[in-house]
Protein backbone atom coordinates (compact mmCIF):
# COMPACT_ATOMS: atom_id res chain seq x y z
CA UNK A 1 0.00 0.00 0.00
CA UNK A 2 1.69 3.82 -0.68
CA UNK A 3 1.70 5.91 2.17
CA UNK A 4 0.22 9.40 1.68
CA UNK A 5 2.23 11.89 0.97
CA UNK A 6 2.89 14.72 3.24
CA UNK A 7 0.82 17.62 2.61
CA UNK A 8 3.06 21.14 2.66
CA UNK A 9 0.84 23.74 3.67
CA UNK A 10 2.14 27.90 1.58
CA UNK A 11 4.61 28.53 4.37
CA UNK A 12 5.90 25.48 4.44
CA UNK A 13 6.85 25.61 0.58
CA UNK A 14 7.91 29.57 1.05
CA UNK A 15 10.48 29.00 3.75
CA UNK A 16 12.00 25.93 1.73
CA UNK A 17 12.14 28.28 -1.39
CA UNK A 18 13.62 31.01 0.86
CA UNK A 19 16.28 28.45 2.02
CA UNK A 20 17.40 27.29 -1.11
CA UNK A 21 17.40 30.33 -2.84
CA UNK A 22 19.78 32.29 0.02
CA UNK A 23 16.70 34.81 1.23
CA UNK A 24 16.60 33.34 5.10
CA UNK A 25 20.19 34.73 5.45
CA UNK A 26 22.77 35.62 3.47
CA UNK A 27 25.96 33.76 3.49
CA UNK A 28 29.47 33.92 3.02
CA UNK A 29 29.86 31.74 -0.77
CA UNK A 30 31.53 32.42 -3.87
CA UNK A 31 29.76 34.47 -6.45
CA UNK A 32 30.44 31.39 -8.78
CA UNK A 33 29.24 29.20 -6.23
CA UNK A 34 25.86 31.32 -6.14
CA UNK A 35 25.14 31.45 -9.64
CA UNK A 36 25.79 27.28 -10.18
CA UNK A 37 23.48 26.33 -6.70
CA UNK A 38 20.33 28.76 -8.66
CA UNK A 39 21.01 27.55 -11.98
CA UNK A 40 22.01 30.96 -13.18
CA UNK A 41 20.64 34.44 -11.75
CA UNK A 42 17.41 35.88 -14.85
CA UNK A 43 19.53 39.35 -16.70
CA UNK A 44 17.35 40.58 -18.82
CA UNK A 45 17.90 44.19 -17.20
CA UNK A 46 22.13 43.91 -16.86
CA UNK A 47 21.76 45.01 -13.34
CA UNK A 48 19.64 42.75 -11.83
CA UNK A 49 21.98 40.20 -10.77
CA UNK A 50 23.95 42.27 -8.97
CA UNK A 51 20.73 43.11 -6.52
CA UNK A 52 19.87 39.81 -6.31
CA UNK A 53 23.27 38.70 -5.18
CA UNK A 54 23.43 41.68 -2.72
CA UNK A 55 20.43 40.64 -1.66
CA UNK A 56 21.95 36.59 -1.19
CA UNK A 57 25.43 37.27 -0.53
CA UNK A 58 27.14 39.07 2.84
CA UNK A 59 29.44 41.30 2.04
CA UNK A 60 28.83 40.94 -1.85
CA UNK A 61 30.31 43.66 -3.58
CA UNK A 62 29.77 44.41 -8.23
CA UNK A 63 33.65 43.97 -8.77
CA UNK A 64 33.45 40.13 -7.46
CA UNK A 65 30.67 39.94 -10.60
CA UNK A 66 32.69 41.93 -12.74
CA UNK A 67 35.49 39.88 -12.55
CA UNK A 68 33.59 36.62 -13.21
CA UNK A 69 32.33 37.68 -16.32
CA UNK A 70 35.84 39.82 -17.43
CA UNK A 71 37.55 36.53 -16.73
CA UNK A 72 35.29 34.86 -18.58
CA UNK A 73 34.24 32.81 -15.52
CA UNK A 74 30.57 33.98 -15.96
CA UNK A 75 28.57 34.77 -19.15
CA UNK A 76 25.03 36.36 -20.15
CA UNK A 77 23.14 33.80 -23.20
CA UNK A 78 19.56 32.93 -23.08
CA UNK A 79 18.99 29.36 -21.93
CA UNK A 80 15.69 28.86 -19.25
CA UNK A 81 12.61 30.34 -20.94
CA UNK A 82 14.53 31.55 -23.50
CA UNK A 83 15.65 34.29 -21.23
CA UNK A 84 18.79 35.85 -20.88
CA UNK A 85 20.26 34.48 -17.87
CA UNK A 86 23.56 35.01 -16.25
CA UNK A 87 25.43 31.65 -15.51
CA UNK A 88 28.63 29.89 -15.15
CA UNK A 89 31.00 29.42 -18.02
CA UNK A 90 30.28 25.48 -17.63
CA UNK A 91 26.63 25.96 -17.11
CA UNK A 92 26.73 27.75 -20.11
CA UNK A 93 28.09 24.40 -22.45
CA UNK A 94 25.86 22.33 -20.52
CA UNK A 95 22.89 24.24 -19.83
CA UNK A 96 22.26 25.44 -23.79
CA UNK A 97 21.93 22.17 -25.43
CA UNK A 98 19.34 20.88 -22.84
CA UNK A 99 16.89 23.69 -23.09
CA UNK A 100 17.75 24.32 -27.51
CA UNK A 101 14.50 23.01 -28.57
CA UNK A 102 12.47 26.22 -26.33
CA UNK A 103 15.30 28.40 -28.67
CA UNK A 104 14.15 26.77 -31.81
CA UNK A 105 10.63 27.11 -30.35
CA UNK A 106 10.58 30.71 -30.04
CA UNK A 107 12.12 31.78 -33.33
CA UNK A 108 8.94 30.59 -35.46
CA UNK A 109 6.52 32.12 -33.10
CA UNK A 110 4.36 34.61 -34.59
CA UNK A 111 5.73 37.82 -37.02
CA UNK A 112 8.73 36.12 -37.18
CA UNK A 113 7.90 33.05 -38.20
CA UNK A 114 6.56 34.50 -41.11
CA UNK A 115 9.49 36.41 -42.39
CA UNK A 116 11.35 33.35 -41.62
CA UNK A 117 9.40 30.94 -43.92
CA UNK A 118 11.23 29.40 -46.25
CA UNK A 119 14.55 30.45 -45.73
CA UNK A 120 17.61 27.74 -44.77
CA UNK A 121 17.95 28.88 -41.25
CA UNK A 122 21.11 26.44 -40.92
CA UNK A 123 22.38 28.47 -43.44
CA UNK A 124 21.92 31.76 -41.93
CA UNK A 125 23.48 29.61 -38.91
CA UNK A 126 26.64 28.48 -40.43
CA UNK A 127 26.72 31.88 -42.37
CA UNK A 128 26.23 34.41 -39.11
CA UNK A 129 29.04 31.58 -37.18
CA UNK A 130 31.54 32.41 -39.86
CA UNK A 131 30.77 35.89 -38.81
CA UNK A 132 31.41 36.11 -35.16
CA UNK A 133 34.70 33.91 -35.72
CA UNK A 134 35.81 36.65 -37.14
CA UNK A 135 34.82 39.33 -34.53
CA UNK A 136 31.82 39.95 -32.37
CA UNK A 137 29.35 41.88 -33.90
CA UNK A 138 26.40 43.59 -32.12
CA UNK A 139 22.77 42.43 -33.58
CA UNK A 140 22.45 45.54 -35.85
CA UNK A 141 26.19 44.88 -37.32
CA UNK A 142 25.36 41.03 -37.24
CA UNK A 143 21.86 41.50 -39.32
CA UNK A 144 23.35 43.78 -41.97
CA UNK A 145 26.22 41.29 -42.75
CA UNK A 146 23.65 38.38 -43.09
CA UNK A 147 21.49 40.67 -45.40
CA UNK A 148 24.16 40.88 -47.91
CA UNK A 149 23.80 37.67 -48.37
CA UNK A 150 19.99 37.48 -48.01
CA UNK A 151 18.87 40.98 -49.51
CA UNK A 152 14.95 39.89 -49.38
CA UNK A 153 15.20 39.25 -45.80
CA UNK A 154 14.32 41.68 -42.53
CA UNK A 155 17.86 41.97 -40.73
CA UNK A 156 17.00 41.73 -37.43
CA UNK A 157 15.27 38.53 -38.08
CA UNK A 158 18.16 37.52 -39.60
CA UNK A 159 20.05 38.04 -36.51
CA UNK A 160 17.56 36.76 -34.05
CA UNK A 161 17.90 33.38 -36.64
CA UNK A 162 21.46 33.09 -35.34
CA UNK A 163 20.89 34.49 -31.69
CA UNK A 164 17.95 31.39 -31.23
CA UNK A 165 19.98 28.83 -33.76
CA UNK A 166 23.50 29.24 -32.27
CA UNK A 167 24.70 30.18 -28.45
CA UNK A 168 25.71 33.15 -28.59
CA UNK A 169 27.05 35.11 -25.36
CA UNK A 170 26.68 38.52 -25.11
CA UNK A 171 30.47 39.96 -23.96
CA UNK A 172 31.32 42.44 -21.86
CA UNK A 173 31.41 45.43 -21.00
CA UNK A 174 27.75 44.27 -21.57
CA UNK A 175 26.23 43.59 -17.99
CA UNK A 176 29.33 44.91 -16.39
CA UNK A 177 28.44 47.35 -12.74
CA UNK A 178 30.98 49.91 -13.67
CA UNK A 179 30.17 50.26 -17.32
CA UNK A 180 27.83 48.96 -19.91
CA UNK A 181 27.36 48.61 -23.74
CA UNK A 182 24.65 47.50 -26.27
CA UNK A 183 24.52 43.94 -26.47
CA UNK A 184 27.52 42.76 -28.64
CA UNK A 185 27.61 38.67 -29.31
CA UNK A 186 30.04 36.12 -29.77
CA UNK A 187 29.62 32.18 -29.40
CA UNK A 188 30.02 30.55 -26.32
CA UNK A 189 32.49 28.40 -27.85
CA UNK A 190 34.68 30.89 -29.07
CA UNK A 191 34.70 32.99 -26.09
CA UNK A 192 35.27 30.24 -24.04
CA UNK A 193 37.66 28.26 -26.02
CA UNK A 194 35.33 24.99 -25.02
CA UNK A 195 32.74 23.19 -27.01
CA UNK A 196 29.16 22.81 -26.10
CA UNK A 197 28.15 19.66 -23.74
CA UNK A 198 26.53 16.72 -26.01
CA UNK A 199 23.86 15.43 -23.58
CA UNK A 200 20.73 17.26 -23.93
CA UNK A 201 18.85 14.98 -21.46
CA UNK A 202 17.76 17.14 -19.12
CA UNK A 203 17.52 14.55 -15.97
CA UNK A 204 20.13 16.58 -14.50
CA UNK A 205 18.92 19.92 -15.03
CA UNK A 206 15.89 18.89 -13.36
CA UNK A 207 17.31 18.06 -10.78
CA UNK A 208 19.33 20.80 -9.92
CA UNK A 209 15.98 22.97 -10.47
CA UNK A 210 14.38 21.01 -7.46
CA UNK A 211 17.21 21.86 -5.20
CA UNK A 212 17.15 25.66 -6.37
CA UNK A 213 12.88 25.79 -6.08
CA UNK A 214 11.37 22.57 -4.47
CA UNK A 215 9.55 21.07 -3.82
CA UNK A 216 7.93 21.43 -7.16
CA UNK A 217 5.85 19.57 -9.91
CA UNK A 218 6.56 18.62 -13.17
CA UNK A 219 4.26 22.25 -14.22
CA UNK A 220 6.33 24.02 -12.24
CA UNK A 221 9.22 22.53 -13.71
CA UNK A 222 8.51 23.11 -16.97
CA UNK A 223 7.47 26.80 -16.38
CA UNK A 224 11.01 27.72 -15.15
CA UNK A 225 12.72 25.89 -18.02
CA UNK A 226 10.20 26.16 -20.92
CA UNK A 227 11.07 22.98 -21.75
CA UNK A 228 7.57 20.49 -22.24
CA UNK A 229 6.90 16.77 -20.83
CA UNK A 230 8.85 17.26 -17.75
CA UNK A 231 6.70 14.96 -15.95
CA UNK A 232 8.06 11.56 -17.86
CA UNK A 233 11.63 12.40 -16.53
CA UNK A 234 10.14 13.08 -13.00
CA UNK A 235 9.05 9.54 -12.94
CA UNK A 236 12.00 8.22 -14.53
CA UNK A 237 13.56 9.96 -11.36
CA UNK A 238 10.53 9.12 -8.86
CA UNK A 239 12.83 6.60 -7.50
CA UNK A 240 15.39 9.06 -6.13
CA UNK A 241 13.33 11.48 -4.93
CA UNK A 242 10.84 12.28 -2.43
CA UNK A 243 7.09 13.42 -3.15
CA UNK A 244 4.36 15.93 -1.34
CA UNK A 245 1.50 16.79 -1.94
CA UNK A 246 0.27 20.87 -1.77
CA UNK A 247 -2.97 21.90 -0.29
CA UNK A 248 -4.47 21.28 -3.28
CA UNK A 249 -3.35 17.63 -3.63
CA UNK A 250 -0.97 18.31 -5.98
CA UNK A 251 2.12 16.28 -6.14
CA UNK A 252 5.47 17.19 -5.81
CA UNK A 253 8.99 16.12 -6.20
CA UNK A 254 12.06 16.87 -4.04
CA UNK A 255 15.67 15.99 -3.30
CA UNK A 256 15.44 13.95 -0.13
CA UNK A 257 17.48 15.86 1.70
CA UNK A 258 17.20 19.35 0.53
CA UNK A 259 16.42 21.97 3.22
CA UNK A 260 12.67 22.20 4.13
CA UNK A 261 12.34 24.98 7.19
CA UNK A 262 9.92 25.20 9.76
CA UNK A 263 6.71 27.13 8.48
CA UNK A 264 7.31 29.20 11.28
CA UNK A 265 10.83 30.23 10.83
CA UNK A 266 11.34 33.98 10.83
CA UNK A 267 12.01 35.25 7.12
CA UNK A 268 14.13 38.90 7.09
CA UNK A 269 12.87 41.94 4.72
CA UNK A 270 14.42 41.13 1.04
CA UNK A 271 14.57 43.95 -1.73
CA UNK A 272 14.65 41.81 -4.96
CA UNK A 273 15.27 43.11 -8.55
CA UNK A 274 12.87 43.42 -11.41
CA UNK A 275 12.88 39.97 -12.73
CA UNK A 276 14.22 37.05 -10.06
CA UNK A 277 13.38 33.80 -10.66
CA UNK A 278 12.79 33.37 -6.56
CA UNK A 279 9.24 34.90 -7.56
CA UNK A 280 9.04 33.33 -11.50
CA UNK A 281 10.79 30.00 -11.01
CA UNK A 282 6.97 28.04 -10.58
CA UNK A 283 3.63 27.53 -12.71
CA UNK A 284 1.62 27.95 -9.60
CA UNK A 285 3.91 31.21 -7.39
CA UNK A 286 1.48 31.13 -4.33
CA UNK A 287 4.47 30.07 -2.48
CA UNK A 288 5.87 33.33 -2.77
CA UNK A 289 3.66 35.50 -4.23
CA UNK A 290 -0.47 36.09 -4.75
CA UNK A 291 -1.96 36.28 -8.04
CA UNK A 292 -3.44 39.98 -7.29
CA UNK A 293 -0.25 41.34 -5.79
CA UNK A 294 1.60 39.80 -9.06
CA UNK A 295 -0.36 41.69 -11.35
CA UNK A 296 0.57 44.57 -8.77
CA UNK A 297 3.92 44.28 -10.48
CA UNK A 298 2.88 45.13 -13.55
CA UNK A 299 2.78 49.15 -14.23
CA UNK A 300 2.04 51.71 -16.81
CA UNK A 301 6.14 52.23 -16.52
CA UNK A 302 6.92 49.03 -16.84
CA UNK A 303 8.02 46.28 -14.04
CA UNK A 304 8.25 47.25 -9.87
CA UNK A 305 10.78 45.29 -8.12
CA UNK A 306 9.22 42.88 -5.61
CA UNK A 307 9.93 43.85 -2.16
CA UNK A 308 9.82 40.49 0.47
CA UNK A 309 8.03 40.49 4.06
CA UNK A 310 7.88 37.81 6.00
CA UNK A 311 9.12 35.97 3.03
CA UNK A 312 6.25 37.01 0.59
CA UNK A 313 5.77 39.51 -1.48
CA UNK A 314 4.78 42.21 0.54
CA UNK A 315 5.14 45.57 -1.21
CA UNK A 316 6.86 46.79 -4.68
CA UNK A 317 10.19 49.51 -4.24
CA UNK A 318 12.08 52.00 -7.84
CA UNK A 319 15.03 53.89 -7.50
CA UNK A 320 14.72 56.94 -8.64
CA UNK A 321 17.98 59.57 -9.08
CA UNK A 322 18.15 63.22 -9.32
CA UNK A 323 21.73 64.64 -10.06
CA UNK A 324 23.52 64.25 -6.47
CA UNK A 325 20.05 62.96 -5.13
CA UNK A 326 18.16 58.99 -4.46
CA UNK A 327 15.03 57.94 -3.21
CA UNK A 328 13.90 54.81 -2.90
CA UNK A 329 10.35 54.44 -2.87
CA UNK A 330 8.23 51.58 -1.26
CA UNK A 331 4.97 51.37 -1.75
CA UNK A 332 3.57 48.27 0.30
CA UNK A 333 0.43 46.08 -0.81
CA UNK A 334 0.39 44.44 2.75
CA UNK A 335 -0.51 46.60 6.19
CA UNK A 336 2.96 46.90 7.73
CA UNK A 337 3.48 46.90 11.40
CA UNK A 338 5.56 50.07 12.98
CA UNK A 339 8.54 47.12 13.46
CA UNK A 340 8.42 45.74 9.77
CA UNK A 341 8.82 49.59 8.51
CA UNK A 342 11.57 50.28 10.60
CA UNK A 343 13.41 46.93 9.14
CA UNK A 344 12.26 47.86 5.43
CA UNK A 345 13.98 51.40 6.21
CA UNK A 346 17.27 49.70 7.85
CA UNK A 347 17.12 47.15 4.52
CA UNK A 348 16.79 49.94 1.86
CA UNK A 349 19.68 51.78 3.60
CA UNK A 350 21.80 49.48 2.95
CA UNK A 351 20.56 48.88 -0.51
CA UNK A 352 21.13 53.09 -1.47
CA UNK A 353 24.55 52.28 -0.05
CA UNK A 354 25.06 50.17 -3.12
CA UNK A 355 22.79 51.86 -5.91
CA UNK A 356 23.32 55.21 -4.88
CA UNK A 357 27.14 55.73 -3.27
CA UNK A 358 28.05 59.52 -2.60
CA UNK A 359 24.13 61.01 -3.03
CA UNK A 360 22.14 62.55 -0.72
CA UNK A 361 19.57 59.11 0.04
CA UNK A 362 15.95 59.25 1.17
CA UNK A 363 13.88 56.59 2.06
CA UNK A 364 9.86 56.69 1.27
CA UNK A 365 7.59 54.12 2.89
CA UNK A 366 3.83 54.56 1.58
CA UNK A 367 1.76 52.26 3.82
CA UNK A 368 -1.45 50.74 3.90
CA UNK A 369 -1.98 50.67 7.66
CA UNK A 370 -1.06 47.71 10.31
CA UNK A 371 -1.56 44.64 9.03
CA UNK A 372 -3.82 44.04 12.04
CA UNK A 373 -6.22 46.78 10.16
CA UNK A 374 -5.35 45.82 6.35
CA UNK A 375 -7.07 48.08 3.92
CA UNK A 376 -8.56 50.44 6.99
CA UNK A 377 -6.38 53.92 5.47
CA UNK A 378 -2.70 54.61 4.70
CA UNK A 379 -0.43 56.85 5.52
CA UNK A 380 3.66 57.56 4.63
CA UNK A 381 6.78 57.84 6.12
CA UNK A 382 10.05 58.92 4.93
CA UNK A 383 13.19 59.30 6.24
CA UNK A 384 16.52 61.01 5.28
Amino acid sequence: MTRAAEVLDQRALNRALLARQMLLARRRIGVGAVLEQLVGLQAQVPTDPYIGLWSRVAGFAPEQLERLISGRKAVRIAVMRSTIHLVSAADCLALRPVVQSVIDRELLIGSRGRQLAGLDLAAVVRAGRAILDRAPRTPRQLGALLRERWPDRDAPALAYVLRCGAPLVQVPPRGLWTSSSQTTYATAETWLGRPLATDAAPDAMVLRYLAAFGPASARDAEAWSGLRRLGEVLERLRPRLRRFADQRGRELFDLPRAPRPSGDQPAPVRFLPSYDNALLGHADRSRIVSDDHRRRIMTAGGVAAPLLVDGFMGGTWRLSRRKQAAVLRVEALIGLSAAEVREVEGEAERLLQLLAPGRSRDIAVVRRGRRAAAGAGGGATSRR
